[in-house]
């Protein structure tokens, strides 16, 4: 019998990635989402079920995020789903420093079905192919971060993490909490996107006041509230110091943000 592994959120970006290197390696991938057949939507439970039929192992990124409102319950209900229909083997994906995330991973850790949690730092293609790249075009980075350092941790490293979990031997019941390899201030970003892309940029710190506006006017309130109180919880500086996740999971350290970047420049990621 071919064991089968699912990637919930295979269209976003740590998703996309896990499900392509699984499949590099010979594995049978279920990849699902909201548009997949069978569709994983995580405000539709009724329908995880059918989803997760046959599959025996899986990585699961929680989406809006696990610190968001109703999380808790969502991951309750998911574990059990999942136990029922033989998972053998779940993957999830974790913020770093998130209290609602932490709780999130007590509740799978407390389900009986075996476990991995993947704590992450802020993705470094947060700056290339996610919510800060039109930023990065417009040349203004606007965050409520003041000087805080954060470890921006490659997203190909998450996934090379992930796919090790779910395909290695001993990794049940750890938790992997992975960063980049060193941290920087989003400053120093800036300034490395500037020398890299050729165009400058730049780092404007706001208040949260500023930002929650700012986002409700493009996302709407309840996004701007989750985000806000998010970026008020994790630039506090708990997540300034760096791990060794990458290496633990890997054996090799994880990927400096200028080689990342450099590489987004070559590929044309801001043209």
């Amino acid at each position: 019998m071919i064991s089968t592994t699912a990637v919930i959120g295979a269209t976003g970006k740590t998703g996309r990635r896990v499900a392509d290197l699984l499949e590099e390696r010979g594995h049978s991938v279920r990849r699902l989402a909201r548009a997949t057949t069978p569709a994983f939507d995580w405000e539709r439970p009724e329908g995880w079920r059918q989803a997760l039929d046959g599959v025996d192992r899986l990585y699961a990124a929680y989406v809006p995020d696990l610190a968001a409102p109703g999380s808790e319950a969502a991951i309750t209900r998911f574990a059990e789903v999942a136990g029922d229909a033989g998972v053998r083997h779940i993957v999830l994906l974790s913020g770093r420093g998130e209290d609602g995330a932490r709780r999130c991973e007590d509740i799978l850790f407390a389900s009986g079905v075996p476990a991995t949690v993947v704590r992450a730092s802020w993705f470094i293609q947060n700056f290339t192919e996610g919510m800060l790249r039109d930023a990065v075009l417009t040349g203004v980075l606007a965050l409520p971060a003041g000087d805080v350092r954060e470890p921006f941790i490659d997203v190909d490293d998450i996934a090379a993490v992930a796919v090790e979990a779910l395909t290695g031997t001993g990794h049940e019941g750890r938790v992997y909490e992975v960063t980049g390899p060193q941290a920087l201030t989003f400053a120093e970003v800036a300034t490395l996107l500037s020398e890299i892309n050729g165009r400058e940029v730049q780092y404007v710190p706001v208040g949260f006041e500023e930002f929650h506006t700012a986002v409700a006017a493009e996302a709407g309130p309840d996004v701007a509230t989750m985000l806000t109180e998010l970026c008020g919880e994790v630039f506090d500086g708990r997540n300034e110091s760096v791990t060794s996740g990458v290496l633990e999971a890997l054996g090799r350290p994880p990927r400096d943000a200028r080689t990342v970047l450099t590489e987004a420049a070559r590929v044309g990621a801001w043209t």
